[in-house]
């Protein structure tokens, strides 16, 4: 894996091995970054199902002020950890090793409020969709912030609040991109 843009361009990192985990491709990222090119500096950002840091490693590199990475799996946290430091992003990446709805809820807890959340769950079972309700519930969403998700393109998630609005919903092959943007 590669950072694409910013202070680490080119610097390769490493993914998690023998884990189920699905890394963004690069054109994938490539794209979600070029979407977001003029937010992402000074940002917020929340990954909160990060696996290797791909996302908020990536985020980070291209000025982001903090990018929090949370992944539930210990052996990836201490990667993220491994791959900030490697990477000399360590002052801008926070990681948490907790459920997704253990870490939305430390961080409302905390007071924290992003302009960017990237949720890259599972494609099954709606997870992603879960994550984005409970960030709007807990006014973790700075008015507007983004919520993008990675989903299987055949599974287009959908939220219902009257607190976003649908901005942008790209497909590259079997991969979609959901972006809301947060009108509240």
């Amino acid at each position: 894996m590669r950072i694409i843009s910013g202070s680490a361009k080119g610097r390769r990192f490493e993914a998690p091995k023998g884990l189920d985990t699905r890394p963004t491709l690069d054109r994938v990222k490539e794209s979600l970054f070029g979407m977001l090119q003029f937010r992402i500096t000074n940002a917020d950002v929340l990954d909160l199902f990060s696996g290797s840091g791909n996302l908020g490693l990536e985020a980070a590199s291209r000025g982001a002020r903090l990018a929090v990475c949370n992944d539930s799996n210990r052996a990836c946290a201490a990667l993220i950890h491994s791959n900030a430091a490697m990477l000399g992003l360590s002052d801008r990446i926070r990681v948490l090793c907790l459920d997704y709805e253990a870490a939305l809820s430390q961080l409302h807890g905390e007071g924290q409020c992003f302009d960017i959340a990237l949720l890259d769950a599972p494609y099954a079972g709606g997870m992603a969709q879960l994550a984005a309700a409970a960030l709007l519930d807990l006014e973790l969403m700075r008015p507007g912030g983004q919520i993008v998700i990675e989903h299987d393109c055949r599974l287009a998630p959908v939220l219902a609040s009257s607190l976003i609005r649908r901005s942008s919903q790209r497909i590259y092959g079997a991969v979609g991109l959901t972006i809301w943007e947060c009108i509240a």
